[in-house]
């Protein structure tokens, strides 16, 4: 279609500087407010909407300044959109199809017959790029804008348009990828459905430190969600590396070391343009279920290493899995967090390094799969640090169970565990945990000290221990499975004699049923023993507790005070009212 090159007059929002995080979170709030008048009410409508349509503008510019880098260096750049995709051909104030009278020429017309299909379709086209490929599976799910009519739409292209490199001062304010962020935790907030894709990301730096990832390395999330694991991954060894890091680990970090997977498919897009917006220009995600291993969409996967070496994630709380999710794992069990862990050890190499948010039940459970799996991760990895974290950190992403963060590297057995107790301090609105909390846990980190919030539990030593407690039930056991045989044999012969004797024969088959019962008790109550040392809860023997010392006639002292206040105070408001 050929559009008219006709101008008419109109405004031009100006390119006002941006220079606090006050002026850029009023543009987005602007934005947001124009989207919940406009039949996107919620975070879980708005933000998927204003994904697609921010990655457009932010790569329009990328692209923009790719083309002048290349043409000063000489070099020839192949764009990832050709007019008239680009943003600045339709969505910029000044582009000519947004300043056009022609009805058949409009932006809501252009978006949804031609610039949704053909985004779409990128990644079919012969020798895509993997940029296209990206841009391609953030726009599959966007069948039309969300928005009620073109004028919105409109005011929402003018105000995404006023935010970019040029009008950002970056001197001053959070990056735009930060401004995504804080879209991501309105998504995540208490009483939405996207918490499940959300974990706190002071815990996601925090993790990334204990973790420290090195550039050259692989990054893997198996259940990325938005992608903020990878994203701090990225933030923090591009930090680490400073002014040295040269170009050749720059294109590393931005095109081979980041990888997920993601199941959702209102989320995966949303990560995909998180990972470009923080700078990962091939975000390398898997679409589909991670545990059943049923791909949707694997092309951005393909060339992925059997192996990583660091994995990060925060597996669904109380999730339950299908037989099919089961299949392909040693421990069959419906637990979400089991079957994730299993696949995160199956990921891992000698030397892999995991970090991992595990909630209080899978620590201290001592049945089932939940033994053999911990059984198996402390034989094959070193679990060599385990945070307590107070009941409250995840309620603002949907959840308040209690959680643990849990750092192993594999390849070797656990000797000790290093554990740090932060269990106890209380998290609400207006007291929220933040990094800081974390200042002392830095400080006894690098030497696994012992303070009043840290220690070390042998479990070498525990286990031997066990064993040795153990072992007199066991012998127990062998003996009266030994004698339960014997009487076994006595009572089948009692049975094949021409006329058996009934009364002998019973006697015979109680004592051995008896015999039996005692054995199986010995050896249940042996494996309760051995059992018990994986039971890995964090109880802090450093914790001091504050006892009342008060006698009792002090204590009916203090009531009797009290009391006479409170019958003070109330007779002088007795007297207000009358």
């Amino acid at each position: 279609m050929k559009y008219p090159s006709l101008r008419t007059k109109r405004s031009t929002p100006k390119k006002a500087k941006l220079k606090s995080p006050e002026s850029v979170n009023a543009v987005v709030k602007s934005i947001c407010d124009i989207m919940r008048r406009s039949n996107c009410a919620g975070a879980l409508q708005y933000v998927p909407e204003l994904t697609w349509i921010l990655f457009l503008r932010i790569l329009d510019e990328r692209e923009a300044h790719e083309a002048e880098e290349a043409a000063a260096l000489g070099l020839h750049f192949v764009p990832s959109l050709k007019a008239p995709f680009r943003w600045r051909d339709w969505a910029a104030p000044d582009s000519l199809r947004r300043l056009n009278k022609d009805p058949a020429a409009s932006v809501w017309t252009f978006v949804h017959t031609e610039l949704l299909p053909h985004l779409k379709g990128l990644k079919t086209v012969r020798n895509a790029t993997p940029r296209q490929k990206v841009i391609s599976e953030i726009m599959a799910g966007v069948d039309r804008s969300r928005v009620d009519s073109e004028k919105n739409f409109c005011d929402i292209l003018d105000k995404v348009h006023q935010i970019s490199a040029e009008t950002v001062d970056h001197t001053h304010v959070f990056t735009l990828s930060q401004v995504y962020e804080g879209l991501l935790l309105k998504m995540g907030e208490k009483g939405n459905d996207g918490g499940q894709f959300f974990t706190p990301r002071e815990i996601i730096r925090v993790m990334v430190r204990v973790v420290d990832p090195k550039i050259g390395k692989t990054v893997y999330d198996p259940g990325c969600g938005t992608g903020g694991f990878l994203a701090q991954a990225f933030e923090y060894m591009r930090q680490k590396a400073g002014d040295k890091v040269t170009s050749v680990q720059l294109e590393t970090l931005r095109r081979q070391t980041f990888y997920g997977r993601e199941k959702d498919n209102a989320v995966y897009p949303i990560a995909l343009a998180n990972l470009v917006l923080h700078g990962i220009d091939e975000p390398h995600i898997w679409h589909g279920n991670s545990l059943s291993g049923q791909a949707t969409y694997d092309g951005l996967f393909a060339g992925a290493p059997q192996f990583f070496d660091y994995v990060l994630m925060n597996p669904p709380f109380g999730g339950k899995e299908g037989k099919e999710a089961q299949t392909p794992f040693e421990y069959k069990t419906g637990s979400t967090q089991i079957l994730f862990l299993q696949s995160v050890l199956k990921s891992m190499k000698s030397g892999s390094q995991c970090g991992i948010v595990l909630d209080e039940g899978v620590l201290f459970r001592a049945n089932d799969a939940y033994v053999d799996l911990k059984r198996k991760l402390l034989e094959e990895c070193d679990v060599y640090c385990i945070v307590s974290l107070p009941g409250g950190v995840f309620t603002s992403a949907g959840a308040g169970v209690k959680t643990n963060l849990v750092f192993f590297t594999k390849g070797r057995q656990t000797e000790k565990i290093w554990y740090y107790d932060l269990s106890d301090i209380k998290v609400g609105k207006k007291t929220p945990f933040t990094q800081q909390n974390f200042d002392d846990f830095f400080v006894q980190f690098p030497a696994r000290a012992s303070s009043p919030r840290s220690w070390t539990v042998d479990f070498l030593n525990n286990q031997q221990r066990a064993l040795e407690k153990a072992r007199p039930f066991h012998e127990k056991a062998a003996a009266l499975f030994a004698e339960a045989e014997t009487v076994e044999a006595a009572l089948q012969e009692k049975k094949d004699v021409k006329k058996p004797n009934r009364a002998e024969i019973e006697v015979l088959d109680q004592k051995w049923k008896g015999l039996l019962r005692d054995a199986r008790d010995s050896q249940s109550e042996a494996q309760t023993i051995e059992d018990s040392v994986y039971d890995l809860k964090a109880v802090n023997p450093n914790r001091v507790t504050e006892t009342d010392r008060r006698t009792p006639a002090e204590l009916l002292n203090v009531i009797a005070t009290q009391g006479r206040e409170a019958d003070a105070a109330l007779k002088r408001l007795q007297k207000l009212l009358q």
